[in-house]
């Protein structure tokens, strides 16, 4: 089926279990390798970490773009909210270039349920709703994070919830290098 023929999905992975991110590199994994074009782009992840991922996906050839600062205790409210204002537009038109065959908003949720500062004004959930009902057909759309918005799951085409029923952080073990990052 070619792109003009396919009908682009919308996959939203959320809750407060481990494996959202994964659930949607796993399926990068199975596009890169059906020959699509991919792009991701992360909302809080830092490009001034280094992730396992990341480095796995250019030997793939996919790009993997890290638009946030961290958590978003770790920078002030006005560093996240300049992030968010410069990295949303480039995630966007990623998407609605239509160039990609699968867009990955990774942590878009989160960014869209922070209540710590205002982001409306530079990150519109207006403007999200809005190229998810207006995104070239054959795009694949998946956005992950914690807190899915209501009208975010409700245009999806599939939900996911992840939900830890038992997590080593509760045992005092921090993030693991290979699993986490």
């Amino acid at each position: 089926m070619g792109s003009e023929e396919r009908r682009g999905l919308t996959l939203v992975y959320t809750g407060n279990g481990k494996g959202k991110t994964t659930s949607a590199l796993g399926t990068v994994l199975r596009s890169a390798g059906r020959g699509f074009k991919v792009k991701i782009y992360q909302f809080i992840k830092s490009p001034e970490r280094t992730y396992g991922e990341k480095i796995a996906l250019e030997n793939l050839g996919v790009e993997m773009v890290q638009l946030g600062r961290g958590f978003t205790w770790t920078k002030t409210p006005e560093e996240h909210r300049e992030a968010l204002r410069t990295g949303w537009p480039e995630a966007k038109a990623a998407v609605m270039s239509g160039e990609f065959d699968l867009v990955v908003l990774d942590e878009l949720n989160n960014a869209l349920a922070i209540n710590k500062f205002p982001i409306d004004d530079v990150l519109p959930l207006d403007e999200v709703l809005s190229m998810m009902r207006n995104k070239p057909q054959h795009v694949h759309l998946i956005i992950t994070g914690r807190d899915a918005k209501k009208e975010v799951k409700d245009l999806a085409d599939l939900v996911s919830v992840v939900e830890a029923e038992k997590h080593y952080y509760d045992e005092g073990i921090p993030a693991v290098k290979g699993i986490e990052f």
